[in-house]
This record gives C-alpha cells, sequence and structure tokens, in this order.
C-alpha cells in the first residue's frame, strides 16, 4: 500500500510541474487571455466573411443653412395681394351672389409682385443738394473744436495788456477759424479709411459720400489761403506764420503720427497751444513771456481733456488703428493727466510773477485746479469710465472757468503804465486812450 502511495504522489507531482513551468513561460512570453481572444476573432472573421466588418458608405452632407437662404434670396419671389374677404354681417343672397364676384377679383388683384432686384439695394453715390451744403461743410470743418480754437485765440487777445482794437480782433478771430476750418478739413481727408472703422467718426461727410474728395480739398484751400492771407496782411506777419505753422503741424504731423506713435498727443497739445498765442501776437505782435503762459496753460489743459475723452474710446481707437496711450500705455495715460492737472496750480501761480495777472487769481483759481486734480487722481487711481467721463466733462467747463477769472484778474493797464511795462508804442496808445 505505501508503495502504490508513493507511485501515486511522484505521478501527481510529475504532471504539475510541467503544468506549472508551462503557465510560467507562458507569462513571460506575455500568452494572456486577451490574445487568445484576438485569435479567435481573426479565425472567424477569416472562415466567416459574414462576420467580418464591412465600411458604411458616407451619408449626403446637410446643406448648410446660410447656403439654404442664399439660394431662397437668389430664387424670385412672388407675393400675392389678397384683399379682405366682406363682412360676417352681409346678407344671404348677397354673399351667395357675389361669390363668383369675388373669386374673379381675388385671381385678377393677385398679380405677382417682384422684389427689388439685388443691384438695387447696393450703395449708392448720394446726391448733393445745395440746402444740405452748410451743415455738411460745418461737419467738415469741425465746426465745434473751429468754435473753441476761435474762444481761445479770443481770450489770447483779451488778455494782452494793451487797449482793445476790434477791427485788429475781428480779422483775427477770422483768420483763425479759416485757418483752422482749413486743418480739420484736410485732416478728414486724409483720414477717410481710418474713421470708417470707428463708430464716432463713421458718419462723417466724407465717409459717407456726402461730397467728393475734390469737393473737401477744394474747400480747405479756398478757407486756409485766404485765412493765412488775412492773418498775414491783415494783422502782422508773425501771426499769419503761427497760423500756417499750425495747419503744418496739424496736418502733416500729427495726423499721420496718430498711427505710429504715442507722441501724436504732445504734438497734438502744441497745435491746440498755439491759437492764445496767436491771439496774443495778434494784439502785441511780440511773442513774450505773457504769450508763452497763456499756451502753457492751453497744453497742460489738453492732457486731462483728451486722456479722459480716449478713455472711453480705447475700442474705437484699436478698431481703427490709432496708437494712443489709452490703448498701449494705459498706465502712462492716467500718470500724464493727473501730472498736467498739477501743472495747471503752477502755471497759475507764475502768471502773476510774469506780470500778467494779479495776486488774486492763483487765489482764486486754486478751488478749480484743485477740482480738476482731485477727478485726475480718482481717474488714475480708479482707471474705470465712469472716472474718466467725470474728468472730461469737468475740462469742458474748467477751461472757460479759468480764462474768465484769469481775465477779471488781467492787469489794468493804468498799473503797467505807472511800473513802465509797456512797450513804447503800446504805451503811446494808451496815453492816447486816458486823453479826452
Amino acid at each position: 500500500g505505501l508503495f502504490v502511495w508513493h507511485l501515486k504522489s511522484a505521478g501527481a507531482r510529475q504532471v504539475l510541474c510541467p503544468f506549472l513551468h508551462l503557465c510560467r513561460a507562458g507569462s513571460e512570453r506575455w500568452v494572456t487571455f486577451q490574445y487568445f481572444n484576438f485569435l479567435k476573432r481573426m479565425y472567424v472573421t477569416q472562415h466567416n466573411k459574414d462576420l467580418s466588418q464591412r465600411a458604411k458608405p458616407k451619408s449626403d452632407s446637410v446643406a448648410s443653412p446660410f447656403r439654404e437662404l442664399q439660394r431662397l434670396d437668389q430664387e424670385k419671389k412672388v407675393i400675392y395681394k389678397i384683399r379682405p374677404i366682406s363682412p360676417a354681417h352681409q346678407p344671404l343672397s348677397e354673399t351667395s351672389s357675389g361669390e363668383v364676384k369675388l373669386a374673379a377679383e381675388t385671381d385678377s388683384s393677385a398679380t405677382p409682385v417682384r422684389a427689388e432686384p439685388k443691384d438695387d439695394r447696393q450703395w449708392k453715390e448720394m446726391k448733393l443738394r445745395l440746402e444740405d451744403l452748410p451743415g455738411i461743410l460745418a461737419r467738415l470743418s469741425k465746426i465745434k473744436l473751429t468754435a473753441l480754437v476761435v474762444s481761445t485765440a479770443s481770450a489770447g487777445f483779451a488778455m494782452a495788456p494793451i487797449p482793445f482794437d476790434l477791427t485788429c480782433f475781428l480779422l483775427a478771430s477770422l483768420g483763425t477759424g479759416l485757418a483752422s476750418c482749413a486743418a480739420n478739413s484736410i485732416n478728414q481727408f486724409f483720414e477717410v479709411p481710418f474713421d470708417s472703422n470707428m463708430n464716432r467718426t463713421k458718419n462723417r461727410p466724407l465717409v459717407r459720400g456726402q461730397i467728393s474728395p475734390l469737393l473737401a480739398v477744394c474747400f480747405a484751400a479756398s478757407c486756409g489761403v485766404p485765412g493765412i492771407a488775412l492773418l498775414t496782411l491783415g494783422v502782422n506777419p508773425l501771426t499769419g506764420a503761427l497760423g500756417a505753422f499750425n495747419i503744418f503741424l496739424y496736418t502733416c504731423c500729427y495726423t499721420p503720427m496718430k498711427r505710429m506713435s504715442i507722441a501724436n498727443t504732445w504734438v497734438g497739445a502744441v497745435v491746440g497751444a498755439i491759437p492764445p498765442v496767436m491771439g496774443w501776437t495778434a494784439a502785441t505782435g511780440t511773442l513774450d513771456a505773457g504769450a508763452l503762459l497763456l499756451g502753457g496753460i492751453l497744453y497742460s489743459w489738453q492732457f486731462p481733456h483728451f486722456n479722459a475723452l480716449s478713455w472711453g474710446l480705447r475700442e474705437d481707437y484699436s478698431r481703427g488703428g490709432y496708437c494712443m496711450m489709452s490703448v498701449t500705455h494705459p498706465g502712462l495715460c492716467r500718470r500724464v493727466a493727473l501730472r498736467h492737472c498739477l501743472a495747471l496750480i503752477g502755471l497759475s501761480a507764475v502768471a502773476p510773477v510774469l506780470d500778467v495777472t494779479t495776486w488774486t487769481f492763483p487765489v482764486v483759481s486754486l478751488p478749480l485746479n484743485l477740482y480738476i486734480s482731485y477727478l485726475a487722481f480718482r481717474f488714475y487711481r480708479d482707471a474705470d469710465r465712469s472716472s474718466s467721463r467725470r474728468l472730461f466733462f469737468c475740462s469742458l467747463w474748467h477751461l472757460p472757468m479759468l480764462l474768465l477769472v484769469m481775465f477779471t484778474c488781467k492787469k489794468s493797464l493804468l498799473e503797467k503804465e505807472d511800473k513802465g511795462d509797456l512797450p513804447g508804442g503800446d504805451q503811446g496808445r494808451a496815453m492816447e486812450m486816458r486823453l479826452p
């Protein structure tokens, strides 16, 4: 019995050891259940063609709704006009007798009305009417900006330390206004492709085609040449030279720089600072410290005014391709606005030192300058549309108020005559004003 048991155990051991060795070799050769399953699928698909995977034909592409709309738009549209049915309270006899008539009228009235052809919906050249021409030319010359330029030139003339000459004042104002109209018209002529991309300027006359470019250039020439001639011959050559230089600076320097560098803002500030200097030189014929002071005040005022305006138009300027501080350097835009608001306080304090105003002017103008400086600080700190809008609207009334206060605090001619500060010609004219 022991011998039989020994044989059985030895046979089981001999059978179990080769099986374990086979499993170990299978695992070493990566023989797995997934591999056997793969071999099974390959065998089935090769011997049974019905079970093999076939490629499905590609379904027809679904027509795009936009193409369908275009196809329908191209087809001829027919609209039938059907007259309304008679009222329900009509007698039965009349309705029964009028059914045939109603059907006949409906068939005859159902005349096809074709939609207007596609060519009629295209852009057409607008016809210019003579009664619309003054308004179009006013928008071409930016009449509001021209009025601001003339007002600052008038302020410079009024601040000059000489007796008021009405004829010279009118000639200087008219010549300055004509020069401004010419510069603004040329500016719009050059910026037509860029203004068409901006919401603020897309309705300008040249963009909409209300007038031709040739007419715009002719209008600019008809304003610029008489304006410079009037300033040169009717006022003095210095004022005429400043007017011609300002047209050149605005059209040939500032306009192309708007798409090249943020330095255009500083060049534009110089353009806006020249009109009060022209008013001063028109009255005195000289370019002295008082003229430079007025130009400095206008120069500094333009930065909070324009930077606050451009902050709300950043998307428009980006769309038009203009290089502005508010778009490319927003931090610098806010700092420059605050910096020049503080500069207005210093310039107002310098006015009595240069003997342009009395010492009352720095005191009276301090609340105005402090308030606009506070709004500029809010704009610098918050950097949002609300603060920029407040600063912009404040700048609209700040400048006329500051110039009005400056005029009321202007030193009288008697004080200047007693000190002997007037030039010889001006002092002689002041003596003539005092004689009975």
